[in-house]
């Protein structure tokens, strides 16, 4: 037999809850928006976890509230069954990014070995980490690497990614500088230099707040000048795909 009166009561009430979830978020993104002062929320989304809402900042920044917003967390959310840090993970996905849309002509390649695997990275020629990170990366093999010269630090990090770009050999021009210190001949007049500029706006979308911020062939974004054995780890896994 069926009862068509109570599926369609049903669907009304799965309807209607939806609609009273939508409104708990769009309730919590206005008073979080209020006490913050600025429309800096991106998106909220309740989570399993004792009725906190999830909260992503435009900044790229993870809260949590409830519906109330009568608090605010930031800290990491830990599952105590799984030990998962919920938190963690949430933030590697909400930074992971279409690696394949990257625009990789505005990046200076080099191929290493085979050149199989792939990351993309950002650096600023006066970044210290990025020099720690271009002299580990000596030893990479079997890679290819597309630095994006991401000047953020001083207006002489733009004078020297622009001379660079404009060097008769950039990858050799940015090496010298990272690894030995060499500074590259002025140039910066003898060349089109925009792709500085839209490295910075990319970065400046894909929240790259820092250098130097690497991403692998699958995606995932890893800040900082991270040991070259984990680099080896997360680019073959990202080769692999799994």
């Amino acid at each position: 037999m069926k009862f068509p009166f109570v599926r369609s009561l049903l669907a009304s009430l799965f309807l209607a809850a939806g609609v009273a979830h939508a409104a708990d978020e769009a309730s919590v993104k206005k008073s979080l928006e209020s006490f913050l002062n600025a429309p800096a929320v991106d998106s909220v989304k309740k989570t399993p976890y004792g009725n906190l809402y999830e909260v992503v900042l435009k900044s790229g920044e993870l809260l949590y509230t409830d519906a109330g917003v009568s608090f605010i967390i930031d800290g990491s959310l830990i599952d105590a069954k799984t030990r998962k840090n919920v938190t963690q993970a949430r933030l590697a996905q909400l930074m992971k990014i279409d690696f394949g849309t990257l625009p990789l002509d505005n990046a200076i390649k080099q191929v290493r070995g085979n050149g199989k695997r792939v990351i993309a990275t950002f650096e600023d020629p006066n970044c210290g980490y990025c020099k720690r990170l271009a002299k580990d990366m000596q030893g990479l093999k079997d890679a290819t690497v597309y630095t994006f010269l991401y000047p953020i630090l001083s207006p002489d990090s733009t004078e020297k990614s622009k001379n660079i770009w404009c060097a008769k050999d950039r990858a050799a021009a940015w090496n010298d500088w990272m690894t030995a210190a060499k500074v590259p001949p002025t140039a910066a007049a003898s060349c089109d230099t925009s792709a500085i500029d839209r490295n910075v706006s990319l970065g400046q979308k894909l929240k790259v707040s820092g250098t130097p911020t690497i991403f692998t062939a699958d995606g995932n974004r890893l800040p900082g000048a991270v040991p070259l054995a984990q680099l080896e780890q997360a680019m073959t896994q990202a080769a692999s795909g799994k």
